[in-house]
């Protein structure tokens, strides 16, 4: 299969890694350095202890290419356009999409590239972090979700999953894939809105009942808002994996978090943002939620001496 990896960090070196063994992969990223360096030296990842190297090509251009059977995007959600748009050479009339960001509704963004049926949204429970160019740390490994939002008609989906089992993932296709997305979210949606908005670990909130009535809170709207969709959300059982995920890393710092320590622009929309445009389209109110995503866009652009 021949297979893009739109971004070069962490997740899609890992994904574009294993994916070269057995297939035809462009690594693509804007970071020269990044390009030249797996060019020339191989891209470096650290797993199980041992250093493995492996070859995928790396391009910041693609203007000249042709089209890919399969486009994966692991760029930072508010990037995704501008990354698919200088991205077009690769994406033809057979091109499938596929998504495993966090948060939901990136097939709103996906579908201006390529119809519904040929887009592939997922969750991955793999997680890793940059050491360097080219070099990255394969941490945990887990399932990888995938699904459709509508019936895979050319049965895309096993072939898929044969592509990628065969490079060392475990994937899994999934009839209600927003089900999926939805469950992983909910802790996003609360714990780590929570700790940006208080520039605090991820233990914080279960220690302090301010900070976890707003946690309970959000996840009552997200709850309500997923059942609006027709989705499962019990709140006691989402509240108890939340409560587990910040007893579990008490001085983690969330993405959004470190994200806004370092003066960058944030995933809110994709993450909060979502169960605000969701809400919007099943007629279920969120307004703590529309509230968290204002107030993180405005401390986005707090000027840096504040």
């Amino acid at each position: 299969m021949r297979i893009a990896v739109i971004g070069a960090g962490a997740m899609g070196s890992i994904y574009g890694g294993h994916l070269s063994l057995k297939n035809e992969v462009l690594l693509v990223d804007t970071n020269r350095e990044v390009v030249d360096r797996i060019n020339e030296k191989g891209l470096i990842l650290e797993e199980n202890g041992k250093e493995h190297l492996y070859h995928p090509k790396a391009l910041a251009d693609t203007s000249g290419e042709a089209p890919m059977d399969l486009v994966i995007l692991f760029v930072k959600a508010l990037f995704s356009k501008a990354a698919l748009s200088g991205n077009k050479a690769l994406i033809g009339p057979g091109t499938y999409l596929m998504t495993l960001q966090n948060g939901s509704g990136h097939e709103d963004i996906l579908q201006e590239f390529a119809p519904l049926e040929r887009i592939i949204i997922g969750t991955t429970n793999d997680n890793g972090a940059v050491l360097g160019p080219g070099h990255v740390r394969h941490g945990g490994e887990g399932e990888t979700n995938i699904g459709m939002l509508v019936p895979d008609e050319k049965g895309f989906l096993p072939k898929l999953k044969e592509t990628m089992d065969a490079c060392g993932f475990q994937a899994e296709i999934r009839e209600n894939i927003q089900q999926l997305i939805w469950d992983k979210m909910f802790t996003n949606v609360s714990l780590s809105a929570v700790t940006a908005l208080l520039s605090c670990p991820m233990g914080y909130p279960t220690q302090n009942e301010y900070a976890y009535a707003l946690v309970e809170q959000l996840v009552r709207e997200a709850a309500a808002v997923a059942r609006g969709l027709g989705l499962a959300a019990e709140e006691g059982a989402i509240l108890e994996k939340v409560r587990k995920t910040s007893e579990g890393s008490p001085e983690g710092i969330t993405s959004i978090c470190a994200d806004l320590r370092a003066g960058r622009k944030t995933e809110v929309e994709t993450i909060s943002g979502s169960v605000v445009r969701a809400a919007e389209k099943c007629g279920v109110p969120a307004p703590t939620h529309r509230f968290v995503v204002n107030m993180i866009h405005a401390m986005e652009e707090l000027p840096k001496n504040q």
